[in-house]
């Protein structure tokens, strides 16, 4: 929210200075997050005047210049060189001295300094406009009034205007600062609470009545849909006269950074900042059938905005018609296109309206239209305030379009609204604010704030907020409003701070990721932090209504909420290798996010690993290996092991993107999936080296893990036996086989199994190879024998022989 001081103290009884009001604003809630000065013109003309031109000679040794003297009222006359060519004796000029600075329209400031052009020396610079930044044209230099003096002061000439604008950081429950009457409420009643006193008021601005039109222009209001516009006004003005708005007003919208467009539109905007009411004037001639239609289109009725472009309605989107359902508005949010003024606009429809907040924030966002009307009507508007804001924008039409009222105002209001009452104990007051709040005190910050006091007592008040306060509905709002206005660094800090420890979650879902993390870059992984809106061209193998579709996009290429993680990681490979970084170990945490055909929009926490490139950078004593399958596949099964879940599963599965693909699952649920990238989706990156891909469901991890949040336990007292088997098997069956046939023998003994050597041999056999595995047995409570040893392996090898139909090799 931007503020113009200037601006703002026009409804002070006083005007504290910018910095004493930066503090006022800070100190009731309103932070002041900046506070920057606004110049009409930069520089504000300082350090130029007014010169005589008393003579204009040729230059000896430049045809287009000149040698001029100027008197600038002040001691002898300068030496000037200029190279306007219409510059002549006896008029009357802007020159810039030696030490003033000027500010051009375009490029940088420049000083004055004493200067020897072509052999000749100058004394300061004869300006034109765009020199100073007062206009655009370089033709020649300014030749002003001849009546003007020499001496005078270019900034008392022109006065530039000059303000101090603050950006106030507003929590969304204080729509009723987003205005600068609103604003100066809050600090009246800073003030009153600090000097004890009710004295410090509002000035609101002024309703000078103007005379009606001699010819009527009545146009009716039917509200069809009162929910959705709980109240309408309207009034009709005739004989405006459209053009640009006078310099004041141009200077105060400037500086809060609105562009003035022509002098109707400028006064709706003015209101709007003045009072937090939006204000929309239509063309009147365009208004067909003589009335005013607020009602719902069907879905997919076109309406071409002000900004040209056809939209469909929905059904949902509250419009603005004429008497022949014509679309003139999308109401609270856009004009129409043929609808709004225009420069041979003649006769005016003015609106003030109040609309639900739900509705304009849909439609708004709906059709990406996010105006400063539709802002201010989704955080709620004060209902009592149309018929004001109108009254206030017509008075300024009469005074500055010449236009005239020729109707009465039309004010549809079927249900009032009203005020809710609410009780608050001084002992509530005192407890929830951990402040002795005087009763006297609380009941004059409530009667600066517009607050209503139906009923005391020396325990408790009844009262009613004002409409422009709608967020304040229970007594928790009241103690904040108390707080706010006296100051929240008034609230003290107490010597002892008494709390109740909570009991942490186990397990710690934060400590175990960052136990994960330092481990990955412990071992050299670099974590990553990917964009969570991504392309929505990358899943077109999915169902378009699984997709989590932004309504107003920050472009066409980043539109919806990504499904996968691998895509915006393969985005970073592609950066990275572009620029010569081809040995990538990266790891994200981050969440996917999808949309059901219930309507549920579920996320997932997600650990994705993205390898590429070599193992070690290239040196004398390590060849050159490329990462593979099997390093990635280490790293998952540390990673598990790190989080001391049981011996996973591997198997084979389809997994879109990889080739191969791989899932783990741990106690029959899938934790993971692992797997190279497959060629087709590496050239959709322009990636051109292999790429290994694995992706932890972090949710279902966490659900795994065991509530007591330790990750270490004592080292066994006994050694660990080791026995060696050869296995002569099919070439198609797999080491994970291997590994779920001898998890299916029933022992607590087995702590690890290994694969150390794959043989493969005619010898064997046709269609035939040999694993070389080796089996850890360990008892914590004694030493293993051979006996027991012996009776295991017998065990594992029935299991081989019966499940894998293995031979073992003597």
């Amino acid at each position: 929210m931007t503020i113009s001081y200037n601006w703002l103290c026009d409804y002070l009884p006083v005007k504290p200075s910018p910095e004493e009001l930066s503090v006022i604003l800070t100190a009731i809630g309103l932070e002041v997050e900046s506070l920057e000065k606004f110049e009409s013109v930069k520089g504000s003309l300082e350090g130029l005047v007014i010169g005589e031109v008393l003579s204009v000679e040729p230059h000896p040794n430049a045809d287009k210049l000149r040698l001029t003297r100027v008197n600038i009222g002040n001691g002898e006359p300068l030496s000037i060189v200029c190279g306007a060519p219409n510059v002549a004796a006896g008029q009357k000029v802007v020159v810039a001295p030696v030490g003033a600075t000027i500010y051009p329209a375009s490029g940088e400031p420049m000083t004055m300094k004493k200067a020897k052009i072509r052999g000749e020396e100058s004394y300061g610079m004869i300006c034109a406009e765009d020199e100073i930044g007062l206009g655009a044209s370089h033709e020649g230099i300014m030749v002003l009034d001849p009546a003007l003096k020499p001496g005078l002061t270019a900034r008392e000439l022109f006065q530039p205007a000059q303000d101090w604008v603050y950006e106030i950081g507003l929590t969304p429950n204080h729509m009723d600062a987003m205005s600068h009457i609103g604003v100066a409420r809050d600090v009246c009643a800073y003030l009153n609470n600090r000097e004890k006193t009710q004295a410090y008021h509002v000035r609101r601005p002024g309703l000078n009545t103007a005379c009606a039109a001699e010819q009527p222009l009545q146009i009716g209001v039917e509200v069809k849909n009162t929910e959705a516009c709980p109240r309408y006004c309207g009034q009709t003005i005739t004989g405006v006269k459209t053009g640009p708005s006078p310099a004041w007003m141009q200077h105060r919208l400037q500086a809060i950074g609105v562009r003035p467009i022509n002098n109707i539109v400028d006064i709706t905007n003015y209101v709007l900042h003045e009072t937090g009411q939006p204000l929309h004037a239509f063309d009147a001639d365009q208004i067909k059938g003589g009335k005013v239609v607020i009602q719902n289109l069907p879905t997919g009725t076109p309406f071409v905005s002000l900004d040209g472009k056809e939209r469909k309605l929905d059904e949902g989107d509250l419009m603005i018609c004429d008497g022949e359902n014509n679309g003139l508005c999308i109401a609270g949010v856009f004009g129409g296109l043929n609808s709004g003024v225009k420069d041979t606009t003649v006769n005016i429809f003015l609106e003030s309206a109040y609309f639900s907040a739900t509705g304009i924030r849909k439609t708004s966002m709906r059709h990406g239209l996010r105006t400063d009307a539709a802002v201010r009507f989704e955080k709620g508007l004060d209902v009592s305030l149309a018929p004001f804001a109108l009254e206030r924008a017509v008075a300024l039409i009469a005074e500055i379009a010449q236009g005239l009222p020729a109707s009465g105002i039309t004010d549809v209001y079927p249900k009032p609204v009203e005020s809710p009452s609410i009780t608050v104990t001084y002992a509530y007051i005192n407890r929830l604010s951990g402040h002795q709040y005087a009763p006297e005190q609380v009941k004059n910050i409530l009667h600066s704030l517009g607050f209503t006091i139906h009923a005391e007592s020396d325990e408790e008040l009844r009262v009613s907020p004002p409409l422009y306060k709608p967020d304040i509905t229970i007594p928790a709002d009241i103690v904040e409003e108390i707080m706010r206005i006296d100051g929240l660094d008034n609230i003290p800090i107490p010597e002892f701070v008494n709390m109740v420890p909570s009991r942490q979650a186990q397990p710690d879902k934060e400590r175990v990721k960052e136990k994960i993390a330092d481990y990955l870059a412990a071992n050299g992984f670099s974590e990553i932090f990917t964009n969570s809106i991504t392309n929505s061209q990358y899943y077109t193998h999915l169902d378009p209504d699984s997709l989590v579709k932004m309504l107003n996009s920050l472009s066409a290429e980043l539109d919806v909420m990504r499904p996968s993680m691998l895509e915006s990681g393969l985005e970073r490979i592609a950066y990275n290798l572009n620029r010569r970084n081809d040995d990538l170990l990266f790891f994200e945490f981050g969440k996917t996010y999808t949309r059901e055909a219930t309507g549920q929009y579920p996320e997932a926490a997600h650990l994705s690993l993205y390898l590429t490139g070599q193992k070690l950078p290239e040196n004398w004593v390590h060849k050159p290996q490329a990462v593979d399958f099997y390093y990635l596949k280490g790293y998952v099964a540390n990673i598990l092991q790190q989080l001391a879940l049981p011996a996973p599963q591997m198997t084979a599965t389809t997994v879109h993107g990889l080739q191969p693909a791989f899932e783990v699952s741990v106690n029959g649920r899938t934790v993971a999936v692992l797997g190279g990238v497959d060629g087709k989706q590496l050239k959709a990156f322009d990636i051109k080296q292999p790429v290994w891909y694995a992706d932890f469901y972090w949710d279902v991890i966490l659900q795994q893990l065991q509530v007591k949040d330790t990750f270490f336990e004592e080292i066994p007292k006994f050694p660990a036996v080791r026995r060696d088997l050869a296995l002569v098997l099919d070439k198609q069956v797999s080491f994970a086989a291997v590994e779920t046939a001898a998890r299916s023998v029933k022992t607590n003994l087995l702590q690890h199994i290994n694969l150390f050597d794959v043989f493969e041999s005619e010898k064997l056999g046709a269609g035939k190879k040999s694993y070389a595995v080796s089996f850890t047995f360990q008892n914590r409570e004694k030493t293993l024998t051979d006996q027991e040893t012996d009776a295991l392996m017998g065990k594992f090898i029935k299991a081989f022989e019966t499940q894998l139909q293995a031979e073992i090799r003597k």
